[in-house]
């Protein structure tokens, strides 16, 4: 599978690709994993490395994710199966409101190069649930106020209502478990398989 899993915050998008990884080790599956479009990027740098990424001038963050989202259309092409948290939608959320203020971002275009059988899952959850979540459980480089939980969670609706990627649906992650979700994805994404991906799963059973 070629997954592009997107939503605000504490909606449950890292939950989901990790779940999806180890259920597929476990199957024999190898995925392509990166979950590191968020600035800074809290998987592969350091604490030094990771306040730098922070300090970073406006346009010199614009210009990094902008080489990093075309990298990864690249690699949808390259994996069979691979797992992408956040990527592009995250970045026309996030980027001109959190990194680079005032300068503008387009991040359709790339869509119209990816794989057509890419799968974009939109997860959301009802705002009080991601305030909760927050206060239980604090990132160490939160990036969305819980004020503006709402809006981000706007933001990322109207993204994914206008990707152009055909193959989409939505999750609402707000009374789901770990396992849930897992379990909901698997079945909700059954529809929007590949030929290749969907005998594959049959064989799983």
């Amino acid at each position: 599978m070629r997954i592009i899993a997107i939503g605000c915050e504490y909606s449950g998008v890292s939950t989901l690709i990790k779940g999806l990884d180890a259920w597929g080790r476990e199957r024999g599956i190898q995925h392509h994993l990166d979950d590191h479009f968020t600035i800074p990027d809290a998987y592969h740098l350091d604490q030094a490395e990771q306040q730098a990424m922070l300090d970073m001038l406006p346009a010199i963050k614009e210009r990094f994710q902008r080489f990093q989202i075309v990298y990864h259309v690249r690699l949808l092409h390259r994996y069979q199966h691979i797992l992408l948290g956040g990527f592009h939608i995250e970045e026309a959320v996030y980027g001109p409101r959190y990194y680079y203020p005032g300068i503008p971002v387009e991040v359709r275009e790339y869509e119209p190069d990816m794989p057509s059988d890419a799968i974009l899952v939109h997860l959301k959850a009802r705002p009080e649930i991601i305030r909760a979540r927050m206060a239980a459980h604090p990132h160490p480089h939160q990036l969305v106020p819980a004020a503006e939980v709402e809006e981000i969670l706007a933001g990322f609706a109207e993204e994914y209502r206008h990707s152009w990627i055909r193959r989409k649906f939505e999750i609402d992650t707000s009374d789901s478990s770990p396992s849930q979700l897992l379990e909901t994805f698997l079945r909700l994404s059954i529809p929007h398989l590949n030929p290749a991906d969907a005998a594959l799963r049959l064989l799983m059973r």
